[in-house]
């Protein structure tokens, strides 16, 4: 099975289809700044769960935000996990920094 990511600026998203298909088989959104790219909701189709899909969304869209040198706000749960289970993404988390003094 070939899993193809595309991203879709329009529609601020990630998609995954899978052999060819023209069916979305799972998504990735997120929001865009010029500082970091923040992933808000990631979503399979059941019936491509477990396959591949998510696994393929997430390492398409982190080789990006990197070649793009924008960090990671993954406020989305399963981008979340994905990042603490491949530490060679963890140099993109997003870390805020309080500039707050008293």
């Amino acid at each position: 099975m070939t899993v193809r990511v595309s991203d879709v600026p329009e529609a601020k998203r990630y998609e995954a289809r899978v052999d060819g298909e023209s069916t979305v088989a799972g998504v990735a959104q997120y929001i865009r700044t010029t500082e970091l790219v923040a992933f808000v909701h990631t979503e399979v189709s059941p019936e491509y769960e477990g396959r591949g899909v998510g696994a393929a969304l997430a390492r398409t869209a982190l080789d990006e935000a990197r070649a793009a040198h924008l960090l990671v706000l993954a406020t989305c749960p399963f981008i979340a996990g994905w990042i603490a289970r491949h530490p060679e993404y963890q140099d993109l988390v997003y870390q805020a920094h309080s500039r707050v003094s008293d």
